[in-house]
């Protein structure tokens, strides 16, 4: 058999005040190589500790062949990973949807979309990484009943994202934890008025409101004391002409959207990181609005 080409883009969910719920797609991308073959497992172009039956790509994979009623010999995967892993950049995700959609395409191309989205969320724990990658541009998701909702949000033109990654990790598990139990209906409130002002601005391309409607009192603070220097980037970048400044996901990737247009701010947010304990680096990046893609 053929060997075929999954290509995910990488995903930053929340978007300041969407806990759990909005994601968007970047132009970062995940790619994986796999084939059906005699026997066995191989797997390559990850670390060696990774390179085994506990992989997640693989995993994912095998779910979905019990899912289809699909029996297969042995698998080859060869990974091309450009999305870094624990930064909040839906690293997971992408090799979870890259493990479902290569074991649907080997079984003869079976689950729809939706049905794909429903196996890879059930994987994942939750849809706010996994809908995004999917479908591409930006997304609201949510899981009622094990059954998951969304919807595609259509971002006006003349929007930008720069991605500051840092050269430390965070895991999501630490980053849950962090989380108080309960949070006051006063925040709440906040969340649901940021929520909605950042969703009509990114869609009426009134994008000066974003500055106001990406702020957070549910996740970020909290996150925020597990990242080096976060309120002082945030703070920074703010005063800058930028629409806004986020944590991507879990994090520890900070993003700043910026005017399309605007070349500008990137010598000004490196400036502003320079001489700072932790390595930033800094990627300019764009909406994906495809979403995974296939290559046979």
């Amino acid at each position: 058999m053929n060997m075929i080409e999954i290509k995910v883009p990488a995903t930053s969910a929340n978007i300041g005040p969407g806990f759990d719920c909005l994601g968007i797609a970047l132009n970062l991308y995940n790619k994986f190589y796999i084939e059906e073959i005699e026997n066995g497992l191989i797997i390559e172009g990850c670390d060696p500790s990774f390179a085994n039956e506990d992989n997640l790509v693989f995993t994912s994979m095998k779910k979905c062949f019990e899912k289809i009623g699909y029996r297969y010999n042995g698998i080859r995967i060869i990974i091309k990973a450009d999305i870094p892993v624990s930064r909040g950049l839906g690293s997971s995700a992408a090799c979870i949807l890259g493990g479902v959609v290569a074991a649907n395409e080997l079984g003869g191309d079976v689950l729809s979309k939706e049905e794909i989205l429903e196996l890879a969320t059930k994987i994942e724990g939750h849809p706010d990484n996994i809908t995004p990658a999917l479908f591409g541009g930006m997304t609201v998701s949510i899981t009622e009943n094990n059954k998951v909702y969304y919807d595609n949000i259509d971002i006006a033109k003349g929007i930008k994202f720069y991605t500051l990654i840092p050269n430390f990790k965070l895991s999501t598990e630490e980053a849950r934890k962090i989380l108080p139990d309960t949070v006051s209906h006063k925040d709440a409130v906040f969340n649901v008025g940021r929520t909605a002002l950042m969703l009509t601005a990114m869609i009426n391309g009134n994008f000066d409101l974003m500055k106001v409607g990406v702020k957070d009192r549910l996740h970020q603070e909290y996150r925020g004391t597990l990242i080096e220097d976060f309120n002082y980037i945030l703070d920074e970048c703010n005063k800058l002409n930028t629409y806004g400044v986020f944590l991507s996901g879990a994090g520890p990737t900070i993003i700043v959207a910026v005017q399309q247009e605007d070349d500008n701010i990137l010598k000004a947010v490196k400036k502003k990181l320079e001489g700072l304990n932790s390595v930033w680096d800094l990627k300019e990046l764009n909406v994906d609005y495809k979403g995974v893609s296939i290559i046979k």
